[in-house]
């Protein structure tokens, strides 16, 4: 006896696609909320506004950028960088985590103060 459920996937026409698609595309609009209005998940929801937008190029050549449409101006900006002096070198640091119960402590300590940070520390954790 076999009693394995088969799954069958739950289809959903063009219209409705579109439909839900229009809906994020309102300003204000939540993804997550136009899903869970309509009892779709959100990542199906995603994935429809993906296949409706029309497959963007990323890349940008010399001479192009005046000629890029609307929906190619918002994702890449070219920026010209100085050729100056080099910025100077950060200084290295000590990064350190703890969490203790509800308790978070996020340190950055410069390196070159590490005795003090062990004494700091070793004050903390007892």
């Amino acid at each position: 006896m076999d009693d394995t459920k088969t799954r069958r996937r739950r289809t959903h026409s063009e219209q409705l696609k579109a439909e839900v698609v229009a809906a994020c595309a309102e300003p204000g609009a939540s993804v997550a909320a136009v899903a869970l209005a309509r009892g779709l998940n959100t990542n199906l929801v995603h994935k429809w506004r993906r296949q409706a937008a029309p497959a963007a190029d990323t890349t940008v050549s010399p001479g192009t950028a005046g000629s890029m449409s609307a929906a190619h101006d918002v994702g890449f900006v070219a920026v010209p960088l100085a050729t100056g002096s080099p910025l100077p070198a950060a200084e290295p640091e000590i990064r350190i985590e703890i969490r203790r119960g509800a308790t978070s402590v996020a340190v950055h300590w410069p390196l070159s103060a590490a005795g003090e940070c062990a004494a700091w520390l070793g004050a903390w954790l007892r």
